[in-house]
């Protein structure tokens, strides 16, 4: 008897019994590929309502307020100022533009600025890359690598350049440098008539003599 209950201890302990009864392991097996449908139907949801998301948050140019948009836009255009009849000055602008309830006419793509005399006769030239302009004084400020040439040879450099047009002067806060047939000067305030015949530097900070 003891021989025969180890015989049969050894072939209950060697009988492989699955983990599960075999009609739970069919259910299972049956259930994960209806998991795997129902896994694959919900990915494909959620992007499609990731989509949609995206799509809701994209900026819209039309959702842009009329206040940043110009009112009126030019290219490559001409304003000539005149004085009594006179011409004083012609601006060239490659690209003007103006916005409605504001008093500032920017400029941009080049700026150029001719200067002319009492008597009509050209004197200097005035150029940048943008600026703006005011529309109740026509006055005018230029920025970016501004460079003023007189017609007798005087040569001004700086980063930002204001015109005035009652007074008829330009003059800049920034730092300057002017070289002509007799100097070089080189300083930091500007002051000069628009034809660069009276001109001076508040603070100088180097000058020598032109050979």
């Amino acid at each position: 008897m003891a021989g025969s209950a180890q015989n049969l201890f050894l072939r209950i302990a060697r009988k492989p019994y699955p983990l599960c009864p075999p009609s739970l392991m069919l259910r299972e097996g049956e259930m994960g590929g209806e998991l795997k449908n129902f896994i694959l139907i919900a990915i494909m949801t959620l992007a499609l309502f990731i989509t949609g998301c995206e799509e809701k948050i994209k900026p819209s140019v039309l959702d842009l307020p009329n206040a940043v948009l110009p009112a009126q836009e030019s290219w490559n255009s001409t304003v000539v100022f005149s004085d009594s009849g006179t011409v004083r000055a012609i601006l060239k602008a490659g690209h003007i533009l103006e916005y409605e309830n504001s008093k500032q006419t920017l400029l941009d793509s080049g700026v150029h600025l001719d200067f002319f005399d009492a008597d009509g006769k050209h004197s200097s030239v005035l150029t940048a890359e943008s600026g703006k302009a005011d529309e109740g004084t026509y006055n005018l400020e230029a920025v970016g690598n501004v460079v003023v040439t007189s017609d007798s040879g005087v040569v001004v450099r700086t980063q930002r350049m204001y015109w005035d047009n009652k007074r008829q002067k330009i003059y800049s806060d920034d730092f300057v440098r002017i070289t002509s047939p007799k100097e070089k000067l080189q300083g930091t305030g500007f002051e000069s008539d628009q034809n660069l015949h009276n001109y001076r530097i508040f603070k100088v900070s180097g000058s020598t003599e032109s050979q």
